[in-house]
């Protein structure tokens, strides 16, 4: 895969062109000719890692209601510049404002730190903030939208309906992943569950299968 032509491919909204190339790499698993495993994410999704190269990543996040969220700290932000593409369905974002507030913060904020394992340990820092939503942007079939390493978001699928995204990442020099918790929760270890090779196969056929069929009509 050829991160840097895909990413331009992304920033120039080639969305033919990344869809085929999703429709590639995801052939490639269900034929059993790639052997990575999928990734049952603690915010509610399934991520199958389709490159690692240095501080450049690519994954197919794939959402659906049979995916619950594993952790509260839904508002986070990434160590990494984040460019996704939607495959099907529709995808909602709503940035937060969250500045640093002693008198009256909302949530105190937490580092994630991600073992290879699969093992997130979220640990509580003396940062205390107030957290407001902030604007939502919902991107349909097609589209791309940009999340910058530090910016504080959530993630909803809107109708929820099943939806995927291929997501380009860019790891920024001195950067934490970050989330917001309660301001007297303790820290708190989560697992991520990692899918067999069958079960990984099936993932990706349905998310193919999905990438193949035409939209459905979003409910009136």
């Amino acid at each position: 895969m050829d991160y840097p032509a895909l990413e331009r491919a992304a920033r120039r909204g080639a969305a033919g062109e990344v869809m085929r190339q999703a429709a590639s790499e995801l052939e490639q698993v269900v034929a059993g000719r790639r052997g990575l495993r999928a990734v049952r994410h603690p915010l509610g999704f399934v991520c199958l890692p389709v490159l690692r190269d240095g501080p450049q990543g690519v994954c197919v996040h794939v959402f659906g209601p049979a995916e619950p969220a594993l952790t509260a700290h839904q508002v986070h932000c990434h160590s990494w510049d984040l460019t996704s593409t939607v495959l099907y369905g529709r995808l909602g974002n709503r940035r937060m404002g969250v500045h640093e507030e002693t008198e009256r913060p909302t949530h105190r904020v937490f580092e994630v730190h991600s073992d290879p394992s699969g093992v997130d340990d979220l640990r509580p820092t003396e940062r205390l903030v107030r957290c407001l939503p902030g604007g939502e942007q919902t991107s349909a079939r097609g589209q791309t939208y940009d999340l910058p390493a530090g910016e504080f978001h959530t993630t909803v699928v809107p109708d929820g309906r099943p939806a995927a995204t291929l997501v380009l990442g860019r790891t920024l020099p001195g950067r934490a992943d970050l989330s917001l918790g309660p301001l007297r929760a303790p820290g708190r270890r989560v697992v991520r569950s990692m899918c067999d090779a069958a079960q990984t196969a099936r993932i990706a056929q349905a998310a193919l299968r999905r990438i193949h069929e035409p939209e459905p009509e979003p409910p009136v």
